[in-house]
């Protein structure tokens, strides 16, 4: 985050600071020691606060180091950073990779997509509040982040030496971090802490990209605490760490998409969309972050499979419409074909019974049409999934 932080006080972080002064700053400054505070007299009390106040530093004269400015401007940085990432990422997520016609599914809520982001935004401010203390430990260099590949581990030797580290600590990130919150997911699922933390972000149970982020602030702060943590743990080099936790966020929403991909050869080893797709439908299955081997070795796996497939449920929920809107349709069609005069009428209503299975049909193909037509951009390989069943 020093990075961050040294562009944003270099670009807008001085000039905005500059422009801000101390309220207080014009009342005549007073002693601590001489501050007098009358229960008899609020307003004088309050006139000797004030005065008081006037002897703290204003934002404008706080250095950059000032652990102030860098707590207020790390807040500010996080909170447009995951905004726009969160945006960015699930929009085209759910534009070109979400299946749209999973829209259908009984489970679906109504106006899910705007209640995910409003949940999101719920949970941004107290998120980012949560975790601004790792963040300004990072910049005040309380972490094992380095910044050269000189001065991190090895380093002086040269050669190839640091650079096999840098290959091994970021396999030793993904690990710690995937086995960590296989744990901390897992036991936001016992029924005390779902309950309180976990239950909202199950809310949905068929999620769009927008859901990857839509949960109680303090659950996602705990999922998140293994990334953090990390580089107190073991050194790494600043620039991977930025872009190992910029994936772990974009995988985060790529694994809410719905997908059922299945039959690849990897499902046993990645922790796929369609696996984090069965832990929403099923609740205990799937723990994992990237990979697999923590729910086999802790019995919790669950290989997706081509019958556990939601949109199977789409395409009957269609089908039950049809059942359902069938009587209805039919006896509408019998008063409207009676309403002719004599034999011509019944004969009538013999061709019209026979014309409104041809229309019947015809609707029914229509309509599994348009779900079958509906938005699926990017899913040739879905499609395929479909033939092979």
């Amino acid at each position: 985050m020093d990075i961050a932080l040294h562009f944003f006080d270099e670009y807008v972080g001085d000039r905005l600071y500059a422009a801000l002064d101390n309220p207080f700053a014009h009342h005549a400054p007073v002693a601590a020691s001489k501050l007098s505070f009358d229960a008899s007299s609020p307003s004088a009390a309050l006139s000797s606060l004030s005065a008081y106040l006037g002897t703290l530093p204003s934002l404008s004269s706080l250095p950059r180091d000032h652990i102030v400015r860098q707590s207020l401007s790390l807040y500010g940085i996080t909170y447009i950073g995951i905004f726009l990432l969160y945006f960015s990422v699930a929009t085209f997520s759910y534009y070109y990779i979400f299946d749209h016609r999973m829209k259908h599914h009984p489970r679906y809520l109504p106006d899910q997509v705007r209640k995910e982001i409003m949940f999101s935004l719920d949970a941004f401010p107290v998120l980012d509040l949560l975790t601004l203390p790792w963040f300004v430990g990072d910049v005040r260099g309380h972490s094992m982040l380095y910044d050269s590949v000189a001065e991190g581990p090895f380093g002086q030797r040269g050669g190839a030496l640091p650079w096999v580290y840098m290959a091994f600590s970021a396999a030793l990130f993904l690990w710690f971090t995937d086995f960590a919150i296989y744990w901390v997911h897992r036991w936001l699922h016992i029924p005390f802490l779902y309950k309180r933390l976990h239950k909202p972000h199950h809310k949905w149970i068929i999620p769009t990209p927008f859901a990857s982020h839509a949960f109680h602030p303090v659950d996602g702060y705990l999922q998140s605490v293994p990334y953090h943590l990390a580089c107190y743990m073991f050194p790494i080099h600043k620039y991977l760490f930025i872009g190992l936790f910029s994936f772990v966020n974009f995988w985060s929403i790529f694994i809410h998409d719905s997908d059922m991909l299945c039959g690849h050869p990897l499902e046993h080893y990645v922790n796929g969309p369609a696996h984090h797709t069965l832990h929403h439908i099923y609740f205990t299955c799937n723990y994992g972050q990237y990979f697999c081997w923590a729910d086999k070795f802790f019995s919790s796996f669950r290989i997706p499979a081509k019958g556990d497939d939601p949109l199977l449920a789409v395409l009957a929920a269609i089908e039950k419409k049809k059942a359902d809107a069938a009587p209805a349709e039919r006896a509408t069609a019998l008063e409207s074909s009676t309403g002719g005069e004599g034999s011509e009428g019944g004969e009538g209503a013999s061709d019209s019974g026979i014309e409104f299975g041809s229309e019947e049909e015809g609707s029914a193909k229509t309509e599994a049409a348009a779900v079958a037509d509906a938005p699926a951009a990017g899913r040739p390989r879905r499609e395929g999934l479909r033939a092979r069943k």
